[in-house]
């Protein structure tokens, strides 16, 4: 039995909020946004027909309250409700709460989600089903000492998972039996503050994993079909930054077998919709990769726009079909790949920092020629849920984009990435742009030489890499400054000559002098504009020559310069084909009597919640000890001592909420005999 859907309530935010109602303003479906406060003004508002306020800002006051989210599909004559991924996506609970509503859940029956939400009890249902495991201990028994003991039996290294986990949250390495109560405790408080369970599960950890996912569909008449494998091997704390299809090196016996063991996995809990099946995979001694279970995902994934591009489908609408009874589309002998896609997500984090996430405002936001939400797209794609203006918060996941591409080869697809990656132009925000570029340049990544462990093993190319030569940078800057001021003084000059701004004095042209500061440096850059197209710079002793040729772009010492340059109050940022960086300008009298940061004054780095304090006041610490853990975005962070010394107070307690920058501990440091 077939019931066209209508309406659509989108039970999400951001970029998948767009990504749904894109697709059902194709199919001539209504669609109805829910949003929390400070969502009001979203893009992904806009991009419904209605909207219906849920209040509150974090997820457990908006967009986790299935009861409102309920009311507000029946209050608008929704008859579909799509949960896009997180939140409540995976929530068996409200899945059977729609049905019991009278709406279409446009998912899997609860049942399956159950079935594989928990993952010792997926596991068990793989391991009757057929399909491959990594041996590991998945009971309900989580006595520590039986933990431990089977920690033991197992072997180090091991992996410690979040049994109702998934998104890379709740995960631990644990390389030998004394760190294994440190990590267990660790990834037990991520669990109950994700999931709502600190069960756990652990494995043998594979030396060199490949991260390999099969996509399924399944439809209430019993069909099945896979939509081929993607490879999300470059991972960062457990969660993907880049992610291509297909997999590199898959032979087509290995695809076929793989994807046969997702349908197995599938058909096995009934399963109906889009789901992902995700393996991890290893070399083996054929020279193929062997395969293990890891776990299904039962909803759309992040990175389904791979897919879309290679087999040029559109997974929402396949969701949409199957969720009002339709068959399956597609036979699998239908099935084609075309071409080669590569994904990489633009997040506002700090990489050399850790990942830490950002926050703040998106000054500037402008992205290379694209088409959006395409299924396929030729060359670029990018999915995003926010514009130039908007605020990143700490609530909520701090992507700001997916950027898509696809070309004939793996080769081409690199190229087309790394050209759309130079020309995705951010400000406001610190972001992992750079740092995707060098990602998808590095040796391994290009020779697709691929593990979980790729960014850790190409470390020293990829982290503290200077983005662009400081000559570059301030050379720009000086432009910068020039243009807008010859801008601001077109219209007078034309009236008054005295007000032309060419540099001509009657003493002679003048030296100006900047205070730029990058990174922990800072430079004086003196300039002498010696008519309206040639300026001298003097950049720590060396002499320099900036001229703008015909085309009014930039020549430095002969050379072209092709930089675009913006300005945000004292910050310059300079992007350029060969990387991009940011400098301060330093007024001296706004500056004046700043003193140094107390080098015992530890803030809080990024908005968060103490969740642990591991060290008391009156303690003894060593330079790089824990000393306590914040939580932000459902991921942990252990703030470390800089240096040797005694805690001497700690401003806060455990559950206290903090905001950026405010201090957290006061840490006396020890004086080293002389």
């Amino acid at each position: 039995m077939t019931r066209r859907i209508k309406k659509i309530l989108i039970a999400n935010r951001g970029e998948i909020a767009c990504r749904v109602a894109a697709t059902a303003r194709r199919m001539a479906i209504r669609t109805v946004a829910v949003h929390s406060d400070i969502d009001a003004h979203a893009q992904f508002v806009a991009a419904c027909d209605e909207a219906v306020p849920l209040g509150g800002n974090a997820p457990k006051d908006s967009y986790l309250r299935a009861e409102k989210i309920i009311a507000a599909a029946k209050a608008t004559g929704a008859d579909a409700i799509h949960p896009g991924y997180g939140f409540l996506s995976e929530n068996a609970d409200f899945a059977a709460a729609c049905a019991e509503a009278g709406l279409i859940f446009i998912g899997p029956p609860a049942a399956a989600i159950s079935a594989m939400g928990l993952k010792a009890e997926s596991k068990r249902l793989m391991e009757k089903a057929g399909v491959p495991l990594v041996p590991g201990y998945h009971g309900a028994d989580q006595d520590f000492d039986l933990l431990a003991a089977e920690a033991e039996r197992i072997g180090y290294p091991l992996m410690i998972k979040a049994s109702a986990g998934g998104g890379g949250k709740g995960m631990r390495i644990v390389a030998s039996a004394d760190a294994f109560a440190e990590n267990l405790a660790s990834c037990q408080r991520e669990a109950i503050n994700s999931f709502g369970s600190a069960a756990v599960l652990i494995e043998r950890y594979v030396q060199r994993p490949r991260h390999v996912e099969i996509q399924v569909f399944g439809d209430a008449h019993g069909n099945y079909v896979y939509l081929f494998e993607r490879d999300c091997s470059v991972q960062r704390r457990h969660q993907k930054v880049l992610e291509e299809a297909p997999a590199p090196g898959l032979s087509a016996a290995r695809r076929r077998e793989m994807g046969e063991a997702a349908i197995a996995a599938a058909r096995a809990v009934g399963y109906v919709g889009a789901g992902t099946v995700e393996f991890i995979a290893e070399p083996g001694c054929d020279g193929d990769l062997s395969f293990y279970f890891m776990e299904m995902n039962t909803r759309l994934q992040v990175e389904h726009p791979v897919t879309e591009a290679i087999t040029g489908l559109d997974l929402v609408e396949w969701q949409i079909r199957i969720a009002g009874g339709e068959p399956l589309p597609l036979h699998q002998d239908e099935l084609t790949i075309t071409g080669h896609a590569i994904e990489a997500r633009i997040c506002a984090e700090n990489p050399d920092n850790d990942f830490l996430p950002a926050t703040g405002r998106l000054d500037i936001l402008r992205l290379p020629a694209h088409a959006a939400f395409a299924a396929n797209p030729n060359g670029a794609r990018i999915d995003s849920g926010v514009r130039e203006g908007d605020d990143i918060s700490p609530f909520y996941d701090p992507m700001i984009a997916k950027l898509i591409v696809h070309g004939e080869t793996r080769e081409e697809a690199l190229a087309r990435l790394d050209a759309a990656l130079a020309q995705t132009h951010i400000v406001g925000v610190a972001t992992n742009v750079a740092f995707l570029r060098r990602v998808a340049a590095s040796r391994a990544f290009a020779t697709a030489d691929l593990d979980t462990a790729l960014i850790e093993r190409e470390r020293e190319a990829l982290f503290g890499v200077e983005g662009l030569p400081f000559a570059t940078t301030a050379a720009a800057t000086v432009a910068h400054i020039l243009q807008a001021e010859r801008a601001l003084a077109d219209a007078d000059a034309r009236k008054d000559p005295w007000s032309h701004r060419d540099g001509w004095r009657i003493s002679g042209p003048v030296t100006r002098r900047l205070v730029l500061e990058h990174g922990e440096a800072r430079e004086t850059v003196a300039f002498t504009a010696l008519d309206a197209r040639n300026a001298r710079l003097d950049i720590a002793g060396t002499t320099h020559d900036l001229a703008f040729d015909n085309a009014g772009d930039l020549v430095l010492d002969g050379r072209p310069l092709h930089v675009v340059t913006y300005r945000t109050g004292e910050i310059f940022s300079v992007f350029a084909n060969a990387g991009s960086a940011v400098v301060h300008l330093v007024d001296p009298l706004a500056h004046a009597g700043e003193a140094e940061q107390e080098a015992g004054r530890l803030t809080a780095p990024m908005p968060g919640k103490v969740v642990a304090l591991l060290v008391a006041a009156g303690d003894t610490v060593a330079k790089g000890q824990p000393l306590a853990v914040m939580e932000a975005m459902k991921m942990e962070h252990t703030i470390k001592a800089p240096v040797d010394g005694t805690v001497a107070e700690f401003f806060y307690q455990i559950g206290d909420q903090l905001t950026e920058g405010v201090e957290l501990l006061r840490l006396e440091a020890i004086q080293q005999a002389g």
